[in-house]
């Protein structure tokens, strides 16, 4: 049976709804690359040390992004990314965001400054 982890407690200063749940799974990521958040399972760098402090706000972060997929403010496929109704394309890693191509994950997102609050 897969481990699931819920969102309030782990995620959110208890500010997220109750009973919103993913699954979290440990990888080989790109270098670089942290997690990774889909609508129903987090996945974090094995690199990461499960119980450190960089572990638990990667765990913040990409169950922010889980949770507003879950609640449909954002969403993915290979070719878009949908924040709060509108569509940004994206290709090869990057993501088209006011007339400029930038790297997936860049802080200038609209959803990447929502997953970074504190």
């Amino acid at each position: 049976m897969p481990r699931y982890k819920p969102l309030p407690g782990i995620a959110g200063g208890n500010r997220l709804k109750r009973g919103v749940e993913f699954k979290v799974k440990r990888k080989d990521l790109e270098p670089g690359v942290l997690g990774e958040a889909y609508p129903n399972k987090v996945v974090i760098n094995k690199d990461v040390t499960v119980g450190s402090a960089e572990y638990k706000q990667v765990m913040k972060h990409e169950a922010k992004h889980v949770f507003d997929m879950q609640t449909g403010r954002a969403g993915f496929d290979k070719n878009n990314v949908k924040w709060e109704g509108k569509l940004y394309p994206r290709k090869n890693g990057m993501i088209k965001y006011k007339g400029k191509w930038m790297e997936e994950g860049h802080e200038s997102f609209p959803w990447e400054q929502s997953a970074n609050k504190k």
